[in-house]
């Protein structure tokens, strides 16, 4: 098992540095911060001056090894808007993100197990034909739709749901609801296609020649063999939902990693916008391994492959 993990960290190290270099030359492609962050009848040197106490009159190559410096001992400097420490500030909103994600992925594997337990329980049944037809539905939908139908359903038409912030229980629904929908309808296919494939298999037809119930055949039996594909697709999901979140974040202004990264580049805002990506990107990488590994638990065909 500790030849995997070594395994899975030396082969994340590469695309971690691709992002470490790739975000610090695509942020400087968003504009000189100088135009933003200055009135037009600033003189020259006032714009020197400016440019010297951020940093910004030195090279490309030796911004690059000043940032890259700072990373090792994870400074990221502070931010051009506000002076705090870049490191602090992605560090203050990423814990929201987790939050909505974690919550988001909870219910959507709730739902996805018992649906599609249920669904594969009766294939070919009309249950299974209309699960199947709104999972496949709930999958196509776009997040951005979504998030915008409801909010004007019910934020602006109806007047039930905050539209944004985090004030309160409500506020948490649309968000949610807007991030669950397409987890829920990939996971719940998942789960009915792996539950179908193991409830005809050999062994559970051996244990309900044994006498055992529905309910356990289904849970101790054919759920536990059926997990692994699952798990797999779920943290795919999570990882997506990191991702996807910067969207929902700006739309119904939660305070997250993701709006603080459109934030930071609508800023020009480099320290805190290198922050925020890097990471998220290492949020990634270890969910992506600890998925993995999980996997490698369950199926020790995966951990045979490392060792040969």
């Amino acid at each position: 098992m500790f030849a995997f993990l070594r395994s899975r960290v030396f082969t994340s190290l590469v695309p971690l540095l691709v992002v470490l270099f790739g975000v610090f030359l695509l942020a400087r492609l968003t504009g000189n911060p100088t135009d933003l962050y200055l009135p037009e009848s600033a003189t020259p040197a006032q714009r020197a001056e400016f440019a010297a106490q951020n940093g910004l009159d030195q090279p490309v190559w030796n911004q690059m090894i000043d940032y890259l410096a700072g990373v090792v001992h994870l400074d990221f400097g502070e931010s051009l808007r506000t002076g705090e420490s870049a490191a602090a500030m992605a560090l203050r909103a990423f814990p929201a993100t987790l939050q909505l994600a974690f919550v988001t992925m909870l219910l959507a594997v709730i739902g996805a197990i018992v649906i599609g337990c249920w669904a594969a329980y009766r294939p070919n049944s009309i249950a299974d034909r209309a699960s199947s037809l709104l999972s496949m539905t709930a999958a196509s939908i776009p997040d951005f739709w979504f998030a915008i139908t409801g909010v004007w359903i019910f934020a602006v038409v109806l007047g039930v749901l905050p539209t944004s912030g985090t004030s309160s229980g409500l506020s948490w629904i649309l968000p949610i609801v807007t991030l669950l929908i397409r987890p829920l309808g990939v996971l719940t296919q998942v789960v009915r296609g792996a539950m179908v494939s193991a409830l005809s298999a050999p062994y559970v037809r051996l244990a309900r020649s044994k006498g055992a119930g529905d309910l356990r055949v289904v849970t101790h039996h054919a759920l536990r063999n059926a997990s692994g594909s699952a798990l797999t697709v779920a943290g795919d999901l999570t990882v997506g939902l990191i991702n996807g979140a910067v969207v929902v974040e700006v739309i119904f202004g939660w305070p997250g990693i993701g709006k603080l990264m459109i934030d930071a580049i609508l800023q020009r805002d480099f320290a805190v916008l290198q922050a925020a990506v890097l990471l998220t990107a290492i949020s990634i990488f270890v969910l992506n391994i600890a998925v993995d590994a999980c996997h490698a638990l369950l199926d020790a065909r995966v951990r045979e492959k490392v060792k040969v």
